[in-house]
């Protein structure tokens, strides 16, 4: 049997191929699925949002932000009440899983702890208990084959499963559940989304930490917040927070993030149930609940989640403009602008009170991926445009200028 506990089942070394996040897939019993299921080979968006949630992602309705953040039924500003104790936030994305197990509408929950000799390295796990959650809770950086464990979890039994993952993992997970349902016997899944763009290796992240602190290795938390501010925490309890203009990326190497956290297309997670992050949340958890399932865990947290209405405040073309003339340098292999120093607190105060704020930072951040995966794959892999790049990027990017060669876009993808 499965134990409460299971660290990733192939020992093998992660694959090495230019475009991989190592999701897991590539270590399951079928590995050349991956040319079918990879978000990063030849993704079908519109075909995948319609058979999860039901339709595509729609623009000009009620719903106005979908091209945006994918398809939605509501979006929120929560918090726990009371707060989790050491969660990342305020444990929202732990305790849906939680409440998953204690009502026993799952057998097992997929997701990732910390390895025991490193707690910024993540480690996929099962999970059977509830109580066995909280090893989950916090922020981890780096790769780690999530999906490698759906496979041995169904062959123990485990057929009503959720999984927590970030999108590169639910991509491949949603594109080969139909196989899971059809010839592994899974009966349900719930899919716990969050957001990200930005991932790195492990030693990457060490060697960040060790640009922002004399000791490192005495950092217990990072959370990058809305408010244009990295917040640190340290295990005797201190507390700083970094404005992001005053982060050392400008030093860090060119490849620190990889090509494929540079080309992502999916930094909201829109093919879960539900979306839990930080981005629209201004101070607060960012829910996006997709589905009716979405829902129905949304419903589990009755009486324990204070929600509220998103804001969105300021005006994100400013900001996204000069994003995308520092990343069409950096494409080009040119060094960043560095800002004066002698401007860098004005600033500092000004974008937390007059820049993108709430769901229009959330929207900014979108834009900005889109911008950058077009400008890096047309230099680093052109040939990959047309396949990688569905309909969705290119119309965040009109706005900007950027537009599809004739010959780099593949609308088909948009054709169910």
């Amino acid at each position: 049997m499965l134990e409460e506990r299971q660290t990733a089942g192939p020992a093998d070394p992660a694959p090495q191929r230019k475009l991989c996040t190592d999701c897991g897939l590539s270590r399951t019993s079928d590995p050349k699925r991956c040319g079918q299921a990879c978000q990063f080979i030849q993704p079908d968006y519109p075909g995948l949002e319609q058979r999860v949630h039901g339709r595509q992602r729609q623009q000009n309705t009620t719903q106005t932000d979908e091209l945006f953040f994918g398809p939605y039924q509501q979006i929120l500003s929560a918090r726990m009440d009371p707060p989790t104790q050491g969660a990342q936030w305020t444990g929202i994305t732990t305790r849906l899983a939680e409440v998953l197990l204690e009502k026993g509408l799952v057998d097992a929950v997929i997701a990732m702890a910390a390895d025991p000799h490193d707690r910024w390295r993540p480690r996929p796990v099962v999970v059977t208990r509830a109580q066995d959650m909280q090893q989950c809770r916090g922020m981890r950086m780096g790769y780690a084959p999530l999906l490698s464990l759906v496979e041995p979890a169904l062959a123990q039994g485990h057929k009503r499963l959720a999984v927590i993952g970030i999108p590169c993992q639910i991509y491949a997970l949603r594109a080969i559940q139909p196989q899971l349902e059809r010839e592994q016997g899974l009966e349900q899944l719930y899919v716990i989304g969050t957001p990200c763009s930005d991932n790195t290796t492990t030693e990457n992240f060490h060697q960040f930490l060790g640009l922002i602190s004399d000791r490192p290795q005495d950092i217990s938390y990072v959370e990058f917040r809305a408010d244009y501010k990295v917040e640190v925490r340290t295990d005797q309890g201190g507390k700083r927070l970094i404005p992001f203009l005053n982060l050392p990326l400008s030093t860090l190497p060119p490849d620190f993030f990889p090509l494929t956290c540079r080309t992502c297309v999916d930094y909201t997670n829109v093919l879960s149930d539900i979306t839990v992050g930080y981005m629209g949340g201004h101070g607060q958890q960012w829910l996006l609940v997709r589905n009716a399932r979405g829902q129905a865990l949304l419903d589990g947290l009755q009486g324990q989640l204070v929600t509220s209405a998103p804001i969105s405040k300021g005006r994100r073309e400013g900001p996204v403009r000069g994003f995308m003339a520092n990343t069409e340098r950096a494409a080009g292999g040119l060094p960043l602008r560095r800002m004066p120093a002698w401007i860098k607190p004005l600033v500092n105060w000004l974008m937390p009170r007059v820049g993108p704020r709430g769901l229009e930072f959330a929207r900014a951040r979108v834009e900005m991926k889109a911008i950058e995966s077009i400008l890096h794959l047309r230099r680093e892999a052109p040939a990959r445009i047309k396949n990688m790049l569905p309909r969705h990027v290119w119309d965040l990017a009109a706005r900007y200028g950027l537009k599809p060669e004739s010959d780099k876009v593949d609308t088909s993808a948009d054709k169910l």
